[in-house]
């Protein structure tokens, strides 16, 4: 017979767990947007050498595996930054996790704000060149602004896969959500009852913000 007695004394841990989650989703949402806006600029960009980085850059994040990427970054930042820096102390797996998330998740950010600023009528750039604006004013003023209407769902919706996603840290031993319950589970030898409540967090998260997500793109909808 299952056992939750044993999660409401746990709270406080699994609370921990779940800031560390938290932290990861919100730090790999604004690191990947604003990295995918560059990299969306680039690859609708004349220059052909950008454009070709920022393209193979995305095919080449949007075909491996995330694991993969988390697996690179726990090894190789470290190094990276004790290089540049000339430190020996040594990286968190939360630096070098929220790092591959970011770098990851810009690939997907990239193309739909590709295609946000794609669906915007090229009438509109056209325009704001006519009264004298410049290529930056004409993106931070006219362009994204019109396409963030448009791409917000999706960029809510990728978030919410991120949240999930943010549970394979567990490769690297960070205490995140899942993997501190995984471990109060072992502690108390409830395993099966842990993995169960963390499952049903999850759920209730991801479907209430997919529902939200529903209800503010079709607020949204012209």
């Amino acid at each position: 017979m299952m056992d939750f007695s044993q999660i409401l004394p746990a709270l406080p841990g699994l609370s921990q767990g779940m800031a560390v989650t938290l932290k990861l989703l919100v730090g790999g949402v604004a690191g990947g947007v604003l990295l995918g806006i560059l990299l969306a600029l680039a690859r609708l960009s004349g220059n052909k050498l950008l454009a070709g980085f920022a393209t193979a850059y995305v095919y080449y994040f949007r075909s491996i595996p995330l694991l993969l990427v988390i697996s690179w970054f726990y090894l190789a930042v470290p190094l990276l930054i004790n290089w540049l820096t000339g430190s020996l102390e040594p990286v968190g797996a939360f630096t070098s996790c929220l790092t591959a998330f970011v770098m990851f998740e810009a690939a997907f950010f990239a193309e739909i704000v590709r295609a946000g600023i794609q669906s915007i009528p090229k009438g509109q750039a056209a325009a704001a060149y006519a009264l004298g604006m410049r290529y930056h004013q004409v993106m931070a003023l006219v362009v994204l602004p019109q396409a963030l209407r448009k791409m917000m769902p999706l960029l809510l919706q990728q978030s919410i896969i991120l949240f999930q996603d943010t549970s394979l840290v567990y490769a690297v031993g960070l205490m995140d959500f899942l993997n501190t319950a995984r471990s109060k589970g072992d502690i108390v030898g409830l395993p099966h009852e842990f993995l169960i409540f963390a499952g049903l967090v999850y759920f209730v998260i991801s479907f209430g913000a997919s529902r939200l997500v529903k209800r503010l793109q079709q607020g949204l909808a012209v």
